[in-house]
């Protein structure tokens, strides 16, 4: 039996993955953005440990989160699968002055994965559309590129992949792994979207809990439990310091050293 904290899991994928764990015999934890979501969170997982709340579009939520989660102990995985979409056409600014598609798909994981213990394995729930991504670190909160929505959203999902590779390379004594769950029926993905919405839960499950050898590397990309093609640029150290030190100098917490 493995403890798995799964984000964004009030509802699709994120919710499947809940199902699954607990079907699979495993403790879960999950996690709303609000009171509301996480009280029908726990009507459809009542076998839930927890369900914690925080929204984390707000630094300082996904700070509580994290603590919250710490306190109870250590956690054999952590799928980040919170995030949010691309479907409003204005760039929506946080509480903290920040991107919001960058606050909550790339800076909560962050904090997440630094402050807290470290756990055996690492989920990072990326798309396909992240290899269409420049990946600028000189403009992370897209001030001065044209916002189109499709955009910012595709360069955080690189840096998703990003920050699960620097982890693998960081802590080789954790299991970094990303996924696309491909074009899903959920919210994000919207009713028409072709792909297997349970393949992509699936698949976040098996990097989290399975002794299959694929799913015990570290620093790989999957798609549907098979490795997928990844950015080039999601493998250069250089990047990946980029963005740890940038995600340092915004949040004020630095990553742990091996």
């Amino acid at each position: 039996m493995a403890r798995v904290l799964v984000t964004g899991s009030a509802d699709g994928l994120g919710l499947m993955a809940g199902k699954l764990l607990v079907e699979g015999g495993h403790a879960v934890t999950l996690h709303a953005r609000n009171e509301e979501r996480a009280a029908h969170t726990w009507r459809e997982v009542p076998q839930a440990e927890d369900v914690l709340v925080g929204d984390f579009a707000a630094l300082s939520a996904a700070r509580a989160v994290a603590a919250r989660a710490d306190a109870s102990g250590r956690f054999d995985a952590v799928i980040h699968n919170a995030g949010v979409g691309y479907r409003w056409r204005e760039r929506r600014t946080t509480e903290d002055g920040l991107s919001e598609v960058f606050a909550v798909n790339v800076l909560a994981p962050y904090l997440l994965t630094a402050l807290m213990e470290r756990p055996r394995r690492l989920v990072w729930v990326s798309s396909g559309m992240h290899r269409s991504a420049r990946g600028d670190l000189s403009d992370l909160q897209w001030e001065r590129r044209r916002w189109d929505g499709s955009g910012p959203y595709a360069e955080s999902k690189l840096w998703d992949v990003v920050l699960a590779f620097a982890i693998a390379r960081r802590w080789p004594d954790v299991r970094s792994n990303a996924l696309e769950p491909g074009w899903v029926a959920t919210r994000m993905g919207g009713p028409g979207a072709p792909d297997d919405l349970t393949l992509g839960a699936v698949t976040q499950v098996w990097l989290a809990t399975s002794d299959d050898p694929a799913a015990t590397g570290t620093g790989g990309y999957f798609f549907h439990q098979r490795p997928a093609s990844v950015a080039p640029a999601a493998s250069d150290p250089e990047l990946q310091d980029g963005l740890l030190a940038a995600c340092a100098a915004l949040t004020g917490v630095t990553l742990p050293a091996a």
